[in-house]
């Protein structure tokens, strides 16, 4: 990990180091979950296509995105076969579910915190991506790597779609994304019993 003081647009803390040792360690349930994620990400999409259906440039946006989710599916899915990993049913970690928590319950607002939600995992994904990609090796790396840009645009398309519902409703974004910048780095550097793909710090005997 470099030394370097930790920089982001969104993210205001890097993934430990000791959870890029554990997912080096648990390369099976890795992958795993993050085939759950790429399905997680792909049904997000379209929910809010629902949701807010009368929104075209949302829902082309949307639409793109849940595409091209369900395609690194493919490509998380064909590793796992090809590297012979049995998979199994994993229970969600906290991340997602407590990041949520931070959503508002009504319009306008929720709107403008969906997005940004949307941006917080998306920009967390790209960054473990590119931590990954030159420790993991192998064809994991390189899928890592490949991943790494599409979830960077994935984020700034979440990012575009709130500073509009914003502007439209008249909203501070920069306070959204500075409560949701809080709770994000809470969960990645505080101790969680569980390693999943957007786990925190872990601890010891973490499944």
């Amino acid at each position: 990990m470099s030394d370097l003081p930790f920089a982001h647009p969104l993210l205001r803390v890097a993934t430990p180091a000791a959870w890029i040792e554990q997912a080096c360690a648990m390369p099976d349930i890795l992958l795993i979950d993050h085939a759950n994620c790429e399905k997680k990400a792909a049904s997000t999409a379209i929910a809010l296509m629902f949701a807010y259906a009368e929104d075209l440039e949302l829902t082309d946006k949307m639409s793109r995105l849940a595409r091209e989710e369900l395609r690194h599916y493919e490509q998380v899915a064909k590793l796992l076969k090809s590297s012979k990993v049995v998979h199994q049913r994993l229970a969600a970690g906290r991340y997602a579910e407590r990041m949520r928590r931070v959503v508002a319950k009504s319009e306008p607002q929720r709107q403008v915190d969906l997005m940004v939600c949307g941006a917080f995992i998306e920009a967390r994904s790209c960054e473990r991506f590119a931590a990954l990609a030159p420790v993991i090796g192998g064809a994991a790396g390189d899928l890592f790597q490949g991943l790494h840009a599409a979830e960077a645009r994935h984020y700034r398309v979440y990012l575009e779609l709130a500073r509009r519902a914003a502007v439209h409703a008249g909203i501070d974004l920069a306070a959204r994304i500075e409560d949701f910048a809080a709770r994000e780095a809470e969960l990645i550097t505080s101790p969680d019993e569980v390693f999943r793909f957007h786990s925190g710090a872990p601890q010891p005997g973490a499944s």
